[in-house]
């Protein structure tokens, strides 16, 4: 391991130390919480700012993995446009990122989605299974 990988692995265990990133891929559903920041002037000429979280939630069509600038692409419909939204993983602008549902897909990249619309855009869900612990034996009272 060269340095420049070695700095990078540590610059990343410190972004996560606070924060669990799931493991998904392309076509999974994905709802991102981005922490926002608005800067106001107050009357007396004072900066304030005010944190609040938004929510983002669409499906993921791309998932770039390059070390500390990994990133994935987002696409929702919003007020019937399509819209796009590149997160890069590591950021501390993103607050959480939560799987909403995993999607059944054929390809790494689904750009083609931007093409289609309606019941063409659906994407399967994978049915994630559990394996259920096997039930202890009582022994019968003769």
């Amino acid at each position: 391991m060269n340095i420049i990988d070695r700095f990078e692995q540590e610059n990343i265990s410190k972004l996560i130390e606070n924060k669990k990133i799931p493991d998904f891929k392309a076509g999974d559903t994905v709802k991102v919480t981005v922490k926002i920041v608005d800067r106001s002037v107050e009357k007396d000429g004072k900066e304030k700012l005010t944190e609040r979280f938004q929510a983002y939630e669409g499906v993921v069509i791309a998932k770039r993995n390059r070390g500390i600038t990994s990133s994935f692409l987002v696409r929702k419909i919003s007020h019937g446009e399509g819209v796009e939204r590149r997160f890069m993983t590591y950021s501390p602008v993103v607050h959480a990122i939560d799987v909403v549902k995993y999607g059944v897909v054929r390809r790494a990249k689904l750009y083609y989605l931007r093409e289609r619309s309606g019941k063409s855009a659906r994407i399967k869900e994978r049915h994630m299974h559990i394996a259920k612990k096997p039930k202890a034996k009582v022994a019968e009272a003769v």
